[in-house]
């Protein structure tokens, strides 16, 4: 994977770049839409292509390991011959899922015991079989494996948590080089870096991360509880260190709001399933603001839904989306994915635009109130 930073913005830390792997280029910053099962939930790969134009989309270890499991994933020839996307992948370790098996897990060094949500069944997640599995997903990008504590974790806790994920860290690092893809393409690795709220230890975790030399580093651990300006404190210090010559990827993060100010703090890629979750939930993301379809207010407005103009074939109306939320028809929550994944595409793709542009920071004070609004 190669990384190349193409602008800057002229009075901020945002960035454009370009990521090159051998199932295509991305350019950044990104959106990941989050295909958890292998599937961007209710949307097809042509919609992904062409409408909502995704460039790369990210599947997880954990349920991916579950179900269809690792004997069919190897059979097929790994995750994109399996699914048929043939862009970039990124997968996640699968530490944050195992993680808030709360009750149904047990942590200790050697890795992380857990049941199955979906038959009980007993597992183990260790950092080398972790590893051999994202290989036989075929990711182009794997996380390591890491602990996810919770945002209110004291000191203490965190502290030892990092501890065990640098060491899970090097254990990852060892396995990655010991092993080789199994498909036709290159894989790269990507850290995460780990430390709560502290920023005593988000430093040495960055520090830690950044002197391994991977090909891109992410930021976990962050909107998990703890208030927004405190996360945007954390991207803060942790960029200050991660090296700018490398792809920085804040997981799981967020609203359309939360990435313009993590773009304008220096990160370059994202996933959330805020998207698509909301949108099954009847609620859209516009520049204007956000609205609730379900909302008596749409009933007889015959206005376009489209103001991103991501259905280039149709016009769906307001009123039209929300009788099918009303009549509880799946249409109303296929189009409503669309959308936002649309907007968010739209909203990272303008950023790029105004920073190659030189005025991103004054383009996001001019955008981003309208859409923190309630329609």
């Amino acid at each position: 994977m190669k990384f190349e930073l193409q602008h800057t913005d002229n009075a901020s830390d945002a960035r454009a770049g370009l990521i090159t792997t051998d199932h295509g280029q991305i350019k950044t910053p990104i959106f990941m839409p989050v295909g958890t099962c292998g599937s961007v939930k209710g949307v097809h790969f042509t919609e992904l292509e062409e409408q909502i134009k995704a460039q790369i989309i990210l599947g997880n270890t954990y349920h991916l390991y579950l179900r269809p499991g690792l004997d069919t994933l190897r059979k097929a020839g790994g995750l994109h011959r399996f699914n048929g996307w043939n862009h970039p992948i990124l997968t996640d370790s699968g530490g944050f899922q195992v993680f808030s098996l709360t009750g149904i897990r047990k942590l200790r060094e050697e890795g992380c015991e857990f049941r199955s949500h979906i038959d009980g069944s007993k597992h183990i997640f260790t950092p080398e079989n972790v590893m051999d599995t994202e290989r036989i997903i075929g990711a182009d990008i794997m996380m390591a494996f890491d602990e996810c504590p919770p945002g209110q974790s004291d000191y203490q806790y965190a502290k030892k948590s990092l501890a065990m994920t640098e060491r899970w860290l090097d254990r990852c690092i060892k396995r990655f080089n010991e092993t080789e893809p199994l498909y036709d393409h290159n894989q790269s690795l990507f850290p995460i870096v780990q430390g709560c709220t502290f920023k005593e230890l988000r430093r040495e975790a960055a520090k830690f991360v950044a002197d391994k030399g991977a090909d891109g580093n992410a930021i976990g651990g962050l909107a998990v509880g703890e208030p927004t300006e405190v996360m945007y404190e954390m991207i803060e210090v942790v960029n200050e260190i991660l090296p700018k010559d490398k792809p920085r990827y804040l997981m799981g993060v967020g609203t359309p709001w939360n990435i313009l100010e993590a773009i304008e703090r220096g990160v370059d890629m994202f996933d959330c399933v805020m998207p698509t979750r909301n949108g099954r939930n009847a609620m859209l993301f516009t520049y204007e603001g956000t609205m609730n379809m379900r909302n008596k207010k749409w009933e007889n407005d015959f206005t376009p839904i489209d103001i991103d103009g991501c259905f280039t074939d149709r016009t769906y109306t307001k009123a039209y989306l929300h009788h099918l939320f009303k009549a509880q028809e799946l249409l109303a929550m296929q189009i409503a994915s669309i959308h936002n994944l649309a907007f968010y595409l739209r909203l990272v793709s303008d950023a790029r635009e105004h920073i190659c542009c030189g005025d991103f920071t004054a383009w996001k004070h001019s955008v981003i109130d309208n859409m923190m609004r309630r329609l």
